[in-house]
């Protein structure tokens, strides 16, 4: 089955995607997942990335049909900040002061009397 994001309902610190889920015979189904805004902050998961990981609950769970509302829990929150520490730690990036000077070398400042209208 393939989730799209529908929308989504802001209530005090909780926030409720909507899904369309769209089986393979085309037919469509609908499914909500809640997630707490409190605890999204206390594991480092920034707003943006919760409907892609609300969507991938709905693609994980096996009840199908059965169950069309669920919640992003704690646990499901937690493991994704553990997946996401051992990620970085495995792959560190590049500092962003190396990388960024290297994509404006060359793109000085024209101050003084070579600058164009001085």
């Amino acid at each position: 089955m393939q989730f799209i994001l529908v929308g989504f309902n802001q209530d005090t610190d909780f926030r409720t995607f909507a899904f369309q889920g769209i089986a393979a015979d085309r037919t469509r189904s609908d499914f909500t997942v809640r997630a707490d805004l409190v605890l999204s902050r206390k594991y480092g998961i920034r707003v943006q990335e919760l409907p892609l990981l609300c969507r991938r609950l709905l693609e994980r769970d096996d009840r199908g049909e059965e169950k069309r509302t669920l919640t992003f829990t704690e646990e499901d929150m937690r493991l994704h900040a553990n997946t996401e520490t051992a990620r970085v730690a495995a792959n560190p990036k590049k500092k962003w002061a190396s990388s960024h000077a290297s994509a404006l070398s060359g793109q000085g400042s024209r101050v003084g009397p070579e600058a164009p209208g001085s």
